[in-house]
Parts: C-alpha cells; sequence; structure tokens
C-alpha cells in the first residue's frame, strides 16, 4: 500500500484583494436591502393612504347620516312649532280683523244629498210622551 501523502493546507492570508471584495459584497448586499426596505415603506404608505381614505369616507357618510337625521327632525319639530303658533293666533288675528275666520267643516262627513234630506223631513214627527202623574200623599 503506498501511502497517501497529505498535504499541509496553506492558510490563507488576507490580502488587500480580499479586503477590496468583501467590501464589494458588503456594499451590494446593502444596496440590495435597502432597495427592498425602501420598497416595502412605500407599500405600507400606500396601504396607509388607501386605509385613511376609506376611514375618512366611512365617517363622512356617518357624520353625513347624522346630520341629515337631525335636520329632518328639526323641520319636523320646526313644522310642528309653526302649526302651532299659527293655531294660537289665529282667534287674535281674527279679533283684529287680519285674517278672515276660518270655515267650519264637517269631519269625515259627506254632504247630505237633497234626497235624502227631504226623506228625512217626510216622516211623521214622534208624539211627546205622555207625562205621568205623581200622587202626593197627605200626611
Amino acid at each position: 500500500m503506498a501511502a497517501k501523502k497529505k498535504t499541509k493546507s496553506k492558510v490563507q492570508e488576507t490580502t488587500l484583494r480580499h479586503l477590496w471584495l468583501a467590501g464589494l459584497g458588503v456594499a451590494a448586499v446593502a444596496r440590495r436591502e435597502t432597495l427592498n426596505a425602501a420598497n416595502d415603506a412605500v407599500a405600507k404608505v400606500v396601504s396607509l393612504k388607501k386605509q385613511a381614505g376609506k376611514l375618512a369616507d366611512e365617517a363622512q357618510a356617518n357624520v353625513l347620516g347624522g346630520i341629515a337625521s337631525v335636520r329632518e327632525q328639526g323641520e319636523a319639530k320646526a313644522s310642528q312649532f309653526s302649526a302651532e303658533v299659527e293655531a294660537r293666533l289665529a282667534p287674535v288675528l281674527v279679533k283684529l280683523g287680519l285674517k278672515p275666520a276660518p270655515k267650519k267643516t264637517t269631519r269625515g262627513r259627506k254632504p247630505v244629498k237633497k234626497a235624502a234630506a227631504k226623506r228625512a223631513r217626510a216622516t211623521p214627527a214622534r208624539k211627546p210622551a205622555a207625562k205621568r202623574l205623581v200622587r202626593r200623599t197627605r200626611g
């Protein structure tokens, strides 16, 4: 058997060239990571901007909805108040002659037709009930 000859590995010495190549590698990796971090930051900013826009739209819709309901309630109260004031002032205005007296209308009744009115008059009147005599006892 032949004996294998072990070769001693040379310990590489750090040379100026090695330092230069290592520096180039670090710079390349740092540039790549910086670009990735910048792209991630831009994506997050865009995402946050969209989210803020959605939240602003929702808040605006909520506020407008609330304002609309308050406005409707206010208009109802104002019209109710106005009607109440007019109703209370109407007799005073009539007395002063500034407003003609309101015509009285029948509520929910239809006017009586002439034929029905004639029939109502044609029926004979009832006789009045006879008076009862009350006896007084002498005592």
